[in-house]
């Protein structure tokens, strides 16, 4: 075994591996941008290095600073985690040439395997089944638009290069092609440095089920075992379980036999997996091979009882599988929810910002990367966590997860975790019988517009401003010469009569108002049926208990400076003092002018000045969280001039296009 590991990677995958590499006693070695100097795996590790500033191409993706990281602190192999260089042949074959273990398959098969019409040939070749299509060659749109003639519509367009869903576009009519092939083109070359696209047909319906295969250097290949990601959305894993529910025995081995069938053919060596799509009418197909550890990794973990990374490290280390075949059992279910730092009702965007609070539930695993203070930047994925669940059976795994994502609270950053828990609540998914098209057919019940805060929400802010008010008075007259002097008491008293005192908030986009009277007997809500009496009692868990009339409520509010966050159920209001809110709600919407709703680089400009253009047409194409954007005109204007160019870093609110004044 390795006396020492460099975890070439970042968050919730660096600190997983750096936790069992440091439970198996190899000292860990870490590296960071300087936008994660104070991040969580950075203090996990025995040591850690600054490798460059916040790009990934300067940081994470440098692989000459990150060879140089391995030996100057003598460490004797590197695990990639997945992304960044996971699948990435250049960089393993940097770690040999350097002397250095690379935690995965040989980069002859890393390159094979990446590159999808490589790997679709090499498929064939085993005997697995493809989804029929075209990966040829010739890439001219030409040739392109009649192997889809050929194929019929609709079809995928994704590149041959990378994975991850990125650049994938499902093109429904033959005249929207044109358009796909330059977005997946564009998208392609950014993320991979290769433009080369496959198009296929669309499976209608289908079901994204992958298999888990482990081999070693000694001849062994088997398999851990299914797990079924039909839940997606952008062609992005969102929920994950094992193994795979409603699969027919017999699917389920053909499966296995043909996920174990390609990784012998090519060699494979590691931690891989072959993922498929099942039609209704039983059929599979394989669409690529993942050559590294998977997100979902953690389902299979926990079905098997088995730490899928000390087996990586074992089988680095030149030693053969751990476990037979026959010696693999399952137990139980498991299912895993992505929490993403992201806004759902805006499309899903990114959402960078500080963590003011975050509060894990318990009794599920979490596999994290961040704490409460830091921030989640704009120049990483924005994957705060994996919520994984695991029960005896499907319905205890499911109920123990909905449970967790209502107890969980993320203040801060906008986040998925309400869209998380409509999805565990959902009967479709209680039945297990999705397909990869369930999000976007249910989003209207999964992503409902944006609630503005209700009145209760209301009341436990005021309350709590009330609360903090009072305590603020309480240590100034401890500080002084007489703490006991009625002057000293902020509970709102008065001589004659009760007080009421009015808290306006700025709720999003409009200004909500409660009213609170103030009396002997305590606060109770100013309402058109009379005072309800109201109080907010602190649990001493971090939640408190709001009683508004007969109604007693659980829920947490953070205090982020004046602003208050109100969490329950799911969901949060930010509530910030309406006096404080009004200038800076107007800015954002004067003037005529489009900003940047997030910090990224520009990706494409769709328009010049003196264009006229139609309400949601598309201006400006932002990548930001390794994610494409589309900046869309709110409404029919003529564009004045453009503040941005492609290729451009841009903060957020930036100026990006002007318009003129119909006026």
């Amino acid at each position: 075994m390795f006396t020492a590991l460099l975890v070439a990677n970042r968050g919730e995958i660096a600190c997983r591996v750096i936790r069992t590499a440091r439970a198996m006693g190899v000292r860990t070695v870490a590296v960071y941008s300087e936008a994660d100097a104070d991040a969580a795996h950075v203090a996990l590790a025995d040591e850690a290095h600054a490798i460059g500033p916040p790009p990934a191409a300067e940081s994470y993706l440098a692989i000459e600073r990150l060879i140089d990281v391995a030996r100057r602190a003598g460490a004797e192999a590197v695990h990639p985690g997945y992304g960044f260089l996971a699948e990435n042949a250049d960089f393993a074959e940097a770690c040999a040439a350097a002397g250095l273990v690379f935690v995965g398959p040989p980069a002859a098969v890393i390159r094979r395997m990446g590159d999808k019409a490589a790997g679709r040939a090499a498929m064939r070749a085993a005997g697995v089944p493809v989804v029929p299509g075209y990966d040829g060659t010739d890439q001219d749109d030409a040739t392109l638009a009649a192997a889809a003639a050929e194929i019929g519509f609709p079809l995928v367009v994704k590149p041959a290069a990378g994975g991850g869903g990125k650049g994938m576009r499902v093109v429904a009519r033959a005249e929207d092609l044109a358009a796909a092939l330059a977005a997946a083109r564009r998208e392609a070359r950014s993320a991979f440095a290769d433009d080369r696209l496959i198009v296929e047909r669309a499976i209608a319906r289908p079901r994204h089920v992958e298999v888990q295969v482990f081999a070693d250097a000694h001849g062994h290949v088997i398999h851990l075992f299914e797990r079924d990601c039909s839940v997606q959305r952008r062609h992005q894993k969102v929920i994950e379980e094992a193994p795979a529910p409603a699969l027919e025995p017999a699917l389920a081995s053909a499966l296995r036999e043909a996920a174990v069938r390609l990784a012998a053919s090519v060699g494979y060596r590691g931690a891989g997996t072959v993922e498929f799509l099942l039609a209704d009418d039983g059929a599979f197909h394989a669409i690529e091979m993942n050559t590294r550890l998977q997100v979902e990794h953690p389902v299979t973990e926990a079905i098997t009882g088995l730490d899928l990374v000390e087996w990586q490290l074992r089988v680095a280390a030149g030693e053969p599988l751990p476990l037979k075949q026959d010696a693999v059992i399952a137990r139980g279910h498991a299912i895993e929810a992505r929490l993403y730092a992201e806004d759902p009702a805006a499309g899903f965007r990114p959402a960078p910002g500080r963590l003011v609070a975050l509060r894990w539930p318990a009794g599920v695993r979490i596999d994290g990367g961040v704490r409460a203070g830091d921030v989640v930047t704009p120049h990483y994925d924005p994957l705060l966590a994996k919520i994984v669940a695991h029960g005896p059976d499907r319905a205890a795994a499911l109920g123990r997860l909905a449970a967790a994502l209502s107890a969980l609270v993320v203040v801060g950053p906008r986040t998925n975790a309400g869209f998380l828990a409509r999805l565990a609540h959902h009967p479709a998914i209680a039945a297990g019988r999705v397909d990869t098209g369930f999000v976007e057919r249910e989003a209207a019940a999964l992503i409902p517009p944006r609630e503005p805060a209700p009145d209760w929400a209301l009341a436990a802010a005021a309350l709590d401003r009330l609360a903090e008010a009072a305590e603020a008075t309480r240590r100034q007259a401890a500080a002084g010469g007489d703490p006991h002097s009625p002057w000293a008491l902020a509970d709102g008293w008065r001589l004659v009569g009760a007080s009421r005192r009015r808290f306006a908030f700025a709720d999003g986009g409009r200004e909500a108002a409660i009213t609170l009277v103030l009396g002997p007997a305590g606060a109770a809500v100013e309402g058109a049926a009379g005072p309800r009496p109201a109080s907010l009692t602190p649990r001493g868990d971090g939640d408190a208990l709001l009683r508004l009339g007969e109604t007693v409520r659980r829920l947490t509010v953070v205090r982020d400076r004046a602003v208050r966050i109100v969490v329950a159920e799911g969901r949060q209001w930010r509530l910030a003092p309406a006096e404080a809110a009004g200038e800076a709600a107007a800015i954002d919407v004067a003037g005529g002018r489009i900003l940047a709703p997030m910090p990224g680089r520009i990706a494409a400009v769709m328009v010049g000045p003196g264009e006229r253009v139609a309400a949601g047409a598309p201006l400006v194409v932002l990548e930001a969280m390794k994610m494409e954007h589309t900046v869309a005109a709110p409404a029919a204007g003529v564009v004045a001039g453009l503040a941005c160019a492609v290729g451009d870093q841009v903060e957020d609110g930036a100026e990006l296009v002007t318009f003129e004044d119909p006026r």
